[in-house]
């Protein structure tokens, strides 16, 4: 049987090496590497791909969410569970949006995280169950619904919610328990659960369509600014083997999140 390969990513040491020595005892999982910096653990991970990665998400210049969207991106087999130094409505969501599949708290216990280590290793996603909370339900259910407002040019570029998914965060964001929910909508628990595991697809997927849009307009303001090509009498373009290089960039961009 092919072992849980993990590595380790934590500014503080000794929590670190405390997870370290509980997986160490664990004859299915391996650490393959550990560091204090989440820049070291992007550049390891992208090159020797992991099954779990454990990074933090509070801490360096380059948090644990920014690196996660950037390997759900390009190594999306890994998955990825985030460590919090400190809990916040904000910071759960932005993890949700990342692609993060669970997220843990340095108080967790031994035998939790070994349970979540498997599961995510697995392919399950244990962060769905933060939807669960009345908050996070209706954070999403906005952020759907703001969609509506965006152009309809880039309207196909994201995904929508179905009307089952959207009654399925109203009724959470009301106050329904996922016992009330399957009683009351005919519904069983699991496919609650498959619901919610859903419309966190939908959403790390939007989330990626994002960065892709805002990283298109900014390159096409550069473009813009760097030939003039707006209105301005002293108009200097730019020339065609930069254009070249500016069309293939997008290219590649757009054929790494969606090809």
């Amino acid at each position: 049987m092919d072992k849980i390969t993990v590595y380790l990513a934590d500014w503080q040491v000794l929590f670190r090496e405390g997870i370290h020595f509980t997986l160490s005892g664990e004859e299915d999982i391996e650490v393959i590497g550990e560091t204090t910096s989440n820049e070291e653990a992007l550049s390891f991970i992208e090159t020797n791909a992991p099954r779990v990665a454990v990074l933090n998400a509070n801490r360096e210049k380059l948090s644990g969410i920014a690196i996660t969207r950037r390997i759900k991106q390009n190594v999306p087999s890994v998955s990825i569970i985030l460590v919090m130094d400190e809990e916040s409505e904000e910071l759960f969501f932005s993890s949700i949006k990342s692609g993060a599949c669970a997220f843990i708290t340095k108080d967790i216990n031994p035998e939790k995280l070994l349970s979540i280590i498997r599961e995510v290793a697995q392919g399950g996603q244990p962060i769905s169950g933060k939807l669960l909370q009345p908050g996070l339900a209706l954070r999403t259910l906005d952020e759907f619904e703001a969609f509506t407002l965006i152009s309809p040019q880039v309207d196909n570029l994201l995904a929508r919610l179905t009307p089952r998914e959207a009654e399925i965060l109203s009724r959470i964001g009301e106050g329904t328990s996922l016992e009330e929910m399957a009683s009351n909508m005919t519904l069983d628990e699991d496919t609650i659960r498959h619901h919610l595991d859903v419309i966190i697809s939908k959403l790390v997927t939007n989330d990626h369509s994002r960065q892709l849009i805002e990283s298109l307009h900014d390159s096409r303001t550069v473009l813009g600014a760097k030939g003039r090509l707006l209105d301005n009498p002293e108009i200097t373009y730019v020339t065609k083997d930069e254009f070249s290089v500016f069309k293939d960039n997008m290219k590649k961009t757009l054929e790494s999140l969606f090809g």
